[in-house]
């Protein structure tokens, strides 16, 4: 993935128009699109129009058969489930996006959001954990999603049963952002459903998924990320050894957040994963104030500089940082790169180390293009360094 397109000072531009809209929405649901092919053919094209355009051209230059773009009736058709939930559309580089995704290389091109986005420009602290938690877990989530709120933060999670679902209810008249796995309309876990209206009433729910989409376990990884790049910290309540909260720690390490846990005890399996991230480095947390000296009292503002341009561009299109631009591979070659990956890979684990050996490629080359396929849920990543096939 090419860093310039994402580490730049942003333009600062108008609302798409109706029609830009509709062709951002049928670009980023069309097969085999994903965040970052999307920016990619936006950056190569100019606009989402003419991306939609050249796909064709591109996927049969990758060998793709009979491509098919998203119809307009599926686009139309989305757009009115937005409407009749109230959810409204913003387009990355739009004035309500949230300035901290530009950090992410896969930063979402549409998010669905219900309730007031403005959160999504505030400063946040993310707080993730156990499911299956326990009452002094809860406890403790709920007495720092409360006083964070009280000096000022935003908290963000997942909208899960267990930590996230309390440390939504103590952030509720303060300021909470629930990032969803399915469609911003659909709800899940259901007995979250009367938390999650609350929310769309007085905090903010968002999603990248397509309206109507039940989650499905591929979903909540990408999930995890958002969670975290809309974040300044990610606290960690009482999480297992392997769990998705230790992913989205993960992922807030990549994405140069901090990480935060809360201590317990080593005999209870719900605390193995805090533990563990705090014996690797994380900063042990044993209430807000901890938090705040984490991040730090000047709290860095998240927002990117703003270059005014008298008249908008038909998109907004990356700008690179000064200096020689790194040379931008075609997208029928990455096409034709994830081709070549899935092919070599199946249900059995095979070493990503022996992947790149097979394709005789350099590593950096490859390491972006499985990052994509495995949030794409295409590639599932397991211990160990293996890689396997989703079919």
């Amino acid at each position: 993935m090419d860093s310039d397109l994402f580490n730049h000072a942003r333009a600062a531009t108008a609302d798409l128009s109706a029609d830009q809209r509709l062709d951002w929405l049928r670009l980023i649901r069309s097969r085999r699109v994903g965040a970052v092919t999307f920016h990619r053919l936006l950056a190569e094209h100019g606009s989402a129009g003419a991306a939609l355009a050249a796909l064709p051209e591109i996927a049969a230059a990758a060998g793709v058969k009979d491509y098919a773009l998203c119809p307009v009736d599926v686009a139309h058709h989305e757009m009115s489930l937005a409407r009749i939930a109230g959810a409204k559309m913003i387009c990355w580089g739009e004035a309500r996006y949230p300035e901290a995704l530009y950090d992410l290389g896969d930063a979402p091109p549409v998010l669905w959001a219900i309730g007031d986005a403005a959160l999504l420009n505030r400063p946040s602290v993310a707080m993730v954990g156990a499911r299956n938690a326990s009452s002094l877990g809860v406890r403790m989530a709920s007495r720092l999603a409360e006083t964070l709120g009280e000096k000022g933060f935003v908290v963000v999670s997942g909208l899960a049963r267990g930590i996230d679902a309390a440390a939504h209810k103590a952030a509720l008249a303060l300021g909470t952002v629930a990032v969803q796995a399915g469609g911003v309309d659909v709800i899940y876990p259901e007995e979250n459903a009367l938390l999650a209206r609350e929310i769309g009433e007085k905090g903010c729910r968002i999603s990248e998924q397509p309206m109507g989409l039940a989650p499905q376990a591929r979903h909540f990884p990408m999930r995890n990320r958002l969670v975290s790049g809309l974040s300044r910290a990610v606290v960690v309540v009482e999480a297992a050894a392997r769990s998705g909260s230790l992913i989205t720690a993960r992922n807030a390490l990549d994405q140069g957040r901090d990480v935060l846990a809360v201590p317990g005890h080593p005999f209870d399996a719900r605390a193995a994963g805090c533990n563990l991230l705090i014996r690797d480095g994380a900063i042990l947390v044993r209430n807000s104030s901890d938090v705040i000296e984490a991040i730090g009292t000047g709290m860095p503002d998240l927002r990117r500089p703003i270059v005014h341009h008298p008249e908008r561009q038909p998109d907004p299109i990356p700008t690179a940082l000064p200096g020689p631009t790194p040379a931008r591979r075609a997208l029928a070659d990455i096409s034709q790169l994830h081709s070549q990956i899935l092919a070599r890979l199946g249900p059995s684990p095979l070493a990503e180390d022996q992947l790149i050996r097979d394709l005789a490629m350099p590593s950096a080359h490859i390491a972006p293009e499985l990052l994509t396929l495995e949030l794409e849920g295409k590639v599932r990543r397991q211990a160990g360094g293996l890689l396997s096939r989703v079919d």
